[in-house]
């Protein structure tokens, strides 16, 4: 009755709030979608440029005890490390580059005590305090996050493009000490070098020429005596008696290439030569600097710099890492551009805001249609602002990120917020049919109305209560949904039978009165 006698002053107390609200977005982070534990993490280490197998190997032992000493044995169920790569197929399914990269697994019990973002923080300040040499990178091992990352290895991936492997390697490591001081940002790092210790062979194709060689004999001949000749020759045989395949590879024994005296007298052997060359009389070696890897975006070269944030939100880190992008001076012939799981949020967000804008059109006009007025639907659709209100401040409370869960439950209250203005909206029209004057027909209806609104908004508050709390079994990918949900339909519900009411009144109350 209250809200009725000054209207103006509940629909203006209403507005204010709601503009007040907006200001709690910028506190509110944005990702794309709710952090869950995987119950593992992988820590990817790289030692020194150019160490010894046998170095890294010694590295990850030490990796692996304060693994050990961290983690409760409670919580530790397997650690399985992966050192160096080796030139063949299996190079494929590792993200090693060189003798002195590794990675290691760890895998947490069911029903661990501690959560594994929270085990990762711990070894990296660790890590940072005992191993300064080895450089990191920590990533939560989940195939949720893969598939969010679009197959990159970071929520984050900056990517610098050019021909010029060095020039990109050199911009990258300049954007990345500007990214590592942004406020949020827990790791940065590149997995390329470009200063591991290599070989170069020059031939001499005149002199090899000579002899009947050519650049790919010569090459084939170092493959297959330092490694084999898999990836140049592969031959299968077949066992007539099984049907099974076998690769047949040739290669030197174990050992035979020991030094570089030992490498220049590979033997070189033209087709249909009696006699074969060493290797030093067609060619030079000299030791040179070289990228461990060479990765492509599609026919491109880049150098990547990983991103991961300390927590859930990626839209003021991504913000921040542009600003830098901008005001860095990129060379000639490079590009910067952001990839992984922050190119499919924006995309999200963007189909979100135009898909919420047609939906709201959309519903206006199937009530213009249903009501024959223009007026009412406006009326009806003022409950969507003191739900958006109390979703802000929901999430700002609780610490939630706005992500694509969130979003979800904003389309969601929008609908409940609606109907429950439509069944005041209504019988307030059918009052006024049936001859009650304005006040009148507003007070009774919200009276009559009221209790189908709050059991049908309590029974959907009541239910949504242990999602939001975190109660169920991986109830933390829907927590953000069920808590933007309550919250706006709490405060929706509250004010809802206030304002449209007063809205109601004060729009026909001016028209009954002026008849």
């Amino acid at each position: 009755a209250r809200a009725l006698r000054r209207p103006w002053l509940t629909v203006v107390a209403c507005g204010a709030s709601f503009v007040a609200s907006l200001a709690l977005y910028p506190l509110i982070g944005l990702s794309f979608f709710p952090r869950t534990d995987a119950g593992m993490f992988v820590i990817n280490v790289k030692a020194p440029t150019g160490s010894r197998i046998s170095v890294t190997e010694s590295e990850v032992a030490k990796v692996e005890a304060l693994i050990r000493r961290i983690v409760s044995p409670n919580d530790l169920d397997v650690i399985l490390s992966n050192i160096g790569v080796t030139p063949g197929f299996s190079s494929i399914y590792t993200s090693n580059s060189a003798a002195h990269t590794a990675f290691a697994q760890v895998s947490l019990k069911d029903g661990h005590k501690v959560g594994s973002y929270e085990y990762m923080a711990r070894i990296k300040q660790r890590i940072a305090e005992e191993m300064p040499e080895l450089n990191t990178y920590f990533q939560s091992g989940g195939m949720v996050d893969a598939v969010l990352n679009l197959g990159l290895a970071a929520p984050i991936d900056v990517q610098v493009g050019g021909s010029n492997l060095e020039r990109s390697h050199e911009t990258a490591v300049e954007l990345a000490s500007e990214i590592q001081r942004i406020p949020g940002v827990a790791d940065v790092y590149i997995p390329q070098d470009v200063d591991y210790p290599a070989l170069k062979l020059d031939i001499d194709r005149t002199r090899a020429g000579e002899l009947g060689l050519d650049q790919q004999e010569v090459v084939g001949n170092v493959i297959t005596a330092l490694t084999s000749n898999q990836m140049i020759a592969p031959s299968y045989w077949v066992d007539p008696r099984s049907g099974q395949d076998y690769m047949l590879t040739v290669q030197y024994s174990e050992g035979q290439i020991k030094s570089l005296a030992d490498l220049r007298a590979i033997p070189v052997r033209a087709p249909g030569s009696a006699l074969p060359t060493r290797l030093d009389a067609i060619s030079s070696i000299r030791r040179v600097k070289a990228p461990t890897e060479v990765d492509h975006y599609q026919i491109r070269r880049v150098a990547d710099i990983y991103v991961r944030p300390l927590g859930e939100e990626l839209g003021s880190i991504a913000d921040n890492i542009d600003r830098i992008i901008a005001k860095t001076k990129v060379p000639e012939g490079l590009t910067v551009t952001l990839r992984g799981m922050v190119q499919g949020m924006r995309a999200s967000f963007r189909s979100f805001a135009i898909g919420l804008t047609l939906s709201v059109v959309l519903l206006y006009l199937i009530l213009v249609a249903q009501f024959r007025s223009f007026i009412d639907p406006l009326l009806i659709l003022l409950a969507v602002p003191p739900g958006l209100t109390g979703v802000l401040v929901t999430l700002w409370f609780t610490g939630t990120t706005l992500n694509v869960m969130s979003l979800m439950g904003v389309v969601m209250l929008t609908g409940i917020a609606v109907s429950d203005s439509i069944l005041i909206v209504e019988f307030t029209r059918t009052l006024r049919e049936r001859g009650s004057m304005v006040r009148d027909a507003v007070a009774l209806a919200c009276r009559v109305r009221l209790r189908p609104v709050l059991m049908t908004s309590l029974a959907t508050i009541i239910g949504l209560l242990p999602m939001a709390l975190k109660l169920g079994e991986g109830s933390e990918s829907y927590a953000p949904l069920a808590r933007a949900l309550l919250g706006g339909l709490t405060l929706s519900v509250v004010l809802t039978v206030f304002l449209v009411p007063a809205a109601y009144l004060l729009v026909y109350g001016k028209n009954a009165a002026a008849s």
